[in-house]
Parts: structure tokens; C-alpha cells; sequence
């Protein structure tokens, strides 16, 4: 088959690109062509498909490029023209390319999937946080209003107006026009969707997959810390898992970077918490460390979709302590691959962070059972499912 991949971005940024880079790669192996379509951006992996990216999006463009610019249109037919693929798969493609793709795919009568990385059709804001911090809903019965209302769009009102006239325009119903099946990477997203009124016949849940191999190891004995490995952000809850930690004994190595770096370096030492902040790693750095790990935590206090940092330490046989809001629970077997704790509670997760020092796991099966479950070639049976 000839498949065309589209993200905003093309090299490892977030979890979509990752997803869309490692899909590539699987279904190239498979023997099937791939093109794609992508933003032109300074950290691009070099593709000869560049000549068909839309050049970086300016400040100015955000008036024009989340509609469906003209510069996208003409490039977009231009590359359909040139490798008239059987599939266009999207990703995370509004603003900086807009949903026009799908139309001009099902114009052709191209068979259009879309993976939903996040929440983007139902919350202009995509993350479904209010003021950044509050869960919200508000949007989610079609009317996109309050967007404009509590300025949901970096406090902004320009910005705000701008997120709301572009749900506005890309409502339920057009989507739903071009769009023949929707991927959700957890039961917890399909959920959502269909609360916002989108097509249960539409919404196909498929857990995303990793290269696993890269993964495997000959041994898993473990040191005696637990670790985060994330972004360092108000919603993924790092503030809550600093305040248990400051109760625990027990040491906390964190992983990454962020806005919130330099206040939990100095909120931790106020606290004399037993933590320690590494910053930013690469892969095999995060192997050693998560893979050495008791376990790891995932405080986050937003709807997480499938988050790849629950699936990669099961499958290094790391359990995972994970906040129970959004996807996170189906990932977890409590008491055989982690546990679940009350998201934003600082009490349970200080009492869930002892009760897992203290649990006996099989970090051996865990690696093995999780590396079968998130397997690559698994993935490929089922999103070929949704090719044909």
C-alpha cells in the first residue's frame, strides 16, 4: 500500500512524532511505500518529502494557517498528485497545518485515519485545562464559546478568538465528513469522543506500540530509588509528587526539563525532599536509569491519552505508579505491573509511594508481558485493519 503520514513536526519532539517516526519505520519493513507531510521546521529529520512541506508558520500566519492556507492546499494536492496514496494517516495536524487535508484526501476518495494524540477536537485549548490547571468540559457539548470566555488560549484574547473561530470552523460534523476513522490510543479518548458526539462507528481504540527491542536487557535487579521521567510542567503534577516525597525516605531521581524546573529545584531543597533533578537524557541514558528503578511515577493531573512513559518502563520491567485520570489506568494491573493512586492527592500518593517500596513485583515478567502487549508487529495487524 502507498500510506501518507502527516504531523505538524518531524523528528522525536513529543509523543505524536515519536508515534508517527516509529510507524513510518514499521510500515516500511512491511514493504509499503511512505510519504509525508510535515511543517518546514529548523529540527526536521532531512526527507526528500521536504519539498512538499509548508514553509515555518510566522506569527502573522496564525490568522490564515489554521483554516486551511493556500500555501497548504497547493502543496498538499501538489504531493497527492505526485504519490497518490490508498491511505492518508494524520496525526497532530491543526493549526500549524490545519484538518483541510482530510477534505482534500476524501475529495479524492482517499481513506482518511486520523490517531487523536490528544484532545484538539472536543477542547480548543486541546488539554481540557482551564486557567492551565482546572479539569474542564465546558466545551465538549459543541459550543466553543467559553474558549473566548476564560481566555483559554495563553491568557490571551486574541489568541482565544483565533482557537475558538478555528473550532468553530472545524466543528464535529465536518470532521466527521472527511474523516473515516478516528484512532484513539486509549478506551478513555474513544470515551471522550463519543461524550462530544462523535460517531462511535467512527472511533476505533488501538493502544499505541514501541520498538520494543530497544528495551530488552539480560537483567533486571533494581537500586533502591524511584524515579519521573516527563515534562516539568504544572499538568503533569511534579508539584504534588515533590510534596509526598518530602514525607519518604526514599530517593526520587527526576528525569527532564521544563517551566517549573528551577522552582521544584528550590522548592525541593527547601523541603529537604530526597530528590534529585538530572535534567534532560536521551534514550539510552533513560534505559540505565528507569530500567534500575523500583518504579516510576506519573503524578499527571491532566487527561494523559497513552502516555509512552507508562508503556516503555513496563516494558524495561519498571512498574509504574500512575495517577488514576485519563488513559493511565488501562495501562495498569495493580499489584502485577504498578498501581493507581488519586490524582492530585498528596496523601494517597505518599501512602501509594510506600505501599509500592514495600510490594513484591516480578520486574522480569513485567518486561516480558509488557514487551508482547505493546509489540510492534501486534500494531501492525490491527492499523492495517483500519488501512483496508
Amino acid at each position: 500500500m502507498k500510506i501518507l503520514l502527516s504531523n505538524k513536526f518531524y523528528y522525536r519532539r513529543g509523543g505524536d512524532c515519536i508515534y508517527m517516526l516509529n510507524l513510518e519505520q514499521l510500515l516500511k519493513q512491511h514493504g509499503h511505500e511512505v510519504a509525508v507531510f510535515a511543517m518546514d521546521y529548523p529540527e526536521n529529520i532531512s526527507t526528500p518529502w521536504s519539498k512538499y512541506f509548508p514553509q515555518n508558520m510566522s506569527k502573522l500566519m496564525a490568522f490564515t494557517r489554521p483554516f486551511g492556507s493556500n500555501e497548504v492546499k497547493t502543496k498538499f494536492n501538489r504531493l497527492l498528485d505526485d504519490f497518490k496514496p490508498d491511505v492518508v494517516h494524520l496525526n497532530n495536524i491543526h493549526t500549524q497545518l490545519s484538518p483541510v487535508m482530510a477534505e482534500l484526501a476524501h475529495e479524492r476518495g482517499i481513506k482518511v485515519a486520523w490517531t487523536l494524540h490528544d484532545y484538539k477536537l472536543l477542547c480548543p485549548r486541546y488539554d481540557c485545562l482551564r486557567n492551565g490547571t482546572d479539569i474542564c468540559e465546558l466545551c465538549f457539548n459543541g459550543d466553543k464559546s467559553n474558549c473566548k470566555t476564560y481566555k483559554c488560549m495563553k491568557g490571551s484574547a486574541l489568541a482565544s478568538m483565533i482557537g475558538y473561530k478555528e473550532a468553530v470552523t472545524w466543528n464535529r460534523e465536518r470532521l466527521e465528513a472527511c474523516t473515516d476513522v478516528f484512532v484513539c490510543p486509549s478506551q478513555f479518548m474513544a470515551d471522550k469522543m463519543a461524550q462530544g458526539g462523535f460517531d462511535k462507528k467512527k472511533l476505533m481504540t488501538l493502544c499505541n506500540f514501541i520498538d520494543v527491542d530497544k528495551c530488552k536487557k539480560d537483567e533486571y535487579g533494581k537500586e533502591d530509588y524511584y524515579c519521573y521521567v516527563g515534562r516539568l510542567s504544572h499538568e503533569k503534577g511534579v508539584n504534588t509528587l515533590i510534596e509526598a516525597a518530602k514525607n519518604l525516605p526514599y530517593k526520587l531521581k527526576v528525569i527532564g526539563g521544563g517551566p517549573l524546573e528551577e522552582d521544584l529545584k528550590i522548592k525541593s531543597e527547601k523541603l529537604k525532599a530526597n530528590v534529585e533533578f538530572l535534567g534532560y537524557k536521551q534514550w539510552d541514558e533513560i534505559k540505565g536509569i528507569v530500567g534500575k528503578a523500583r518504579f516510576t511515577v506519573i503524578p499527571s493531573e491532566w487527561y494523559e491519552n497513552n502516555p509512552l512513559s507508562v508503556i516503555e518502563a513496563q516494558c524495561l520491567g519498571t512498574p509504574v505508579l500512575g495517577a488514576r485520570i485519563g488513559g493511565i489506568p488501562e495501562l495498569i494491573e495493580n499489584g502485577v505491573t504498578g498501581m493507581t493512586f488519586e490524582s492530585r492527592s498528596v496523601d494517597d500518593l505518599t501512602n501509594k509511594i510506600e505501599a509500592m517500596w514495600q510490594h513484591t513485583f516480578d520486574y522480569k515478567d513485567i518486561a516480558l508481558t509488557s514487551q508482547k502487549r505493546y509489540n510492534s508487529e501486534s500494531y501492525y495487524e490491527r492499523i492495517m485493519e483500519v488501512y483496508k
